[in-house]
């Protein structure tokens, strides 16, 4: 046997190894996810309200609540298929929602404007499983099942965090706005100046800021469809993209609210939103035209329906990592990422959802979970625990002073105003400095697979045309001495003849180390 056949047997060998790591994580990953829901869902049930998994399993029949969200997920799935593929799962998705809706009218169903589709697209995503357990296989099957699931997680995280902000409702009868309050002094305010802003800007500018808010997460999906635009061509994902931090930041930030539970200035010195706080439960009704007076703060009774979902704002958190991630696109993307971090932020404060305090959580939050789900996919090494550790203990040090040095935040604004604002910028800064150095030169970070992909296979071009080109010549040559040398002695009845000779040497020419 030639010894080329030696060498690919280990790789072989090493590259089955690697593999099988990477599915049990899978596997385990995958029994996480669902064991946490299972534990959302008995918890939910315990306070008498459906969970996750009840709440996903009735918008199979039952109109869904936000519509747009599924056929955003559905879209994200859908980058596993191919166009023709595309249109028929779309068709068959607004067929079924249309046969849903006559027959929801039919039986006399209610039906909510805006909450009337959204079924169908689940209804295909769930069809895909079945299509890729049975009539797919192999990596085809491994890359369905992974656009299904990338779809799901999204929807899912989105019931998920509903349960999670009941559970914060439930459970921490006790809020910390009091604590906020007084250290948002040293900002300024900005909720309550926000606030004057927004109202100033009629109802044109508060439906534009609703909408934007609320479609947050649809926004996200749009920057990771333009990530994930070649990975049917591909055949696999980008080791990085933004819904794996999007999901990252949805499963960490609730934690947080238990530990620090807020309900925000809306809530605390206004007549509340959504239905909850406000009236009795307020302080006083102060936003947003009065900013609330400097007294000694203290922990305060609140409803038990007003999710204690501030510290940190996720949806800065989720904003930021959009813009980070925005970057690496066409200038439209650039443009609309930048617009929706502005007019996430305006909304944030000028609704009165979120102190200013928050914003600034929300952003050291956001880089330092991008920071370690980017290392993860770049290598971990001693730049990403830096960086991390840094982003973690600036964002510990805002959750203790805000918790244990509000008096002196207010007292001191011209102090504590700035040290907040270099802490998060310090954290900015070395993000940026950081994740620069992980960049090769010439390679896109938001498209790592496709370039990845595009350059292994113009190397192995290279490669190829350089090694049949050495190949020919070497062949040639030794075909012109074998000629000359054969006219002039006749072949050698003892040993191999030179054409043997000449041919093992371009066998092992052809495969000098395994592959070409």
């Amino acid at each position: 046997m030639p010894p080329t056949e030696f060498a690919r047997i280990p790789r072989g060998t090493e590259s089955s190894k690697w593999r099988r790591p990477s599915a049990a994580l899978w596997v385990v990953a995958g029994v996480a996810g669902l064991g946490f829901l299972v534990a959302l869902e008995v918890v939910a049930r315990h306070y008498g309200m459906p969970g996750p998994i009840t709440n996903q399993a009735k918008e199979v029949i039952f109109a869904p609540r936000s519509g747009p969200l599924l056929y955003a997920s559905m879209a994200l799935m859908m980058v596993v298929l191919t166009w023709r593929e595309r249109f028929i799962a779309l068709g068959v998705a607004a067929g079924i929602d249309v046969a849903l809706l006559l027959g929801r009218l039919a039986v006399g169903a209610k039906v909510v404007p805006g909450h009337s589709f959204g079924s169908g697209a689940l209804w295909v995503m769930l069809g895909c499983v079945v299509i890729a357990v049975t009539r797919r296989t192999g990596r085809d099957r491994v890359l369905l099942l992974k656009g299904v699931g990338l779809g799901l997680l999204l929807v899912a995280g989105r019931k998920a965090g509903d349960a999670w902000l009941l559970i914060t409702s439930k459970t921490r009868p006790l809020v910390l706005d009091q604590y906020v309050a007084a250290a948002d002094h040293a900002l300024g305010d900005p909720s309550w100046l926000m606030g004057r802003v927004v109202r100033a800007t009629g109802p044109v500018g508060t439906h534009l800021l609703d909408w934007v808010y609320i479609q947050l997460a649809v926004f996200a999906v749009c920057v990771a469809l333009y990530q994930l635009r070649n990975v049917a061509a591909e055949g696999r994902f980008p080791s990085h993209h933004v819904v794996r931090t999007f999901l990252a930041i949805g499963l960490l930030g609730p934690g947080i609210y238990m530990l620090f539970p807020v309900v925000g200035p809306v809530f605390t010195y206004g007549s509340g939103a959504f239905g909850t706080g406000g009236g009795h439960w307020a302080l006083a009704q102060l936003w947003p035209d009065t900013p609330p007076p400097f007294t000694a703060p203290r922990q305060m009774p609140y409803d038990s329906i007003t999710p204690r979902n501030c510290m940190p704002s996720l949806h800065t958190a989720w904003a930021t990592v959009i813009f980070i991630h925005s970057r690496k696109g066409p200038r439209f993307l650039r443009y609309a990422g930048t617009f929706w971090l502005v007019a996430t932020l305006s909304a944030t404060l000028g609704f009165g959802y979120h102190y200013g305090a928050d914003l600034v959580a929300g952003v050291v939050f956001a880089l330092t979970v991008e920071a370690g789900m980017r290392a993860l996919a770049h290598g971990w090494d001693r730049s990403a625990t830096r960086l991390v550790a840094h982003g973690v203990t600036v964002f510990a040090a805002l959750l203790v002073s805000y918790r244990y040095l509000p008096t002196r935040m207010a007292e001191y604004p011209w102090v504590f105003g700035p040290l907040i604002i270099l802490a998060m910028l310090s954290v900015i800064y070395a993000y940026v400095r950081t994740t620069r150095g992980w960049e090769p030169v010439g390679v896109d970070a938001s498209t790592g697979a496709s370039t990845d992909a595009a350059t292994g296979a113009s190397a192995d071009a290279a490669t190829g045309a350089s090694t049949d080109a050495a190949t020919e010549t070497a062949t040639d040559a030794a075909t012109d001495v074998v000629t000359a040398t054969v006219t002039r002695t006749g072949p050698n009845p003892v040993g191999p003849t030179i054409p043997e000779q000449a041919r093992g040497s371009r066998e092992q020419m052809e495969d000098p180390a395994g592959h070409r």
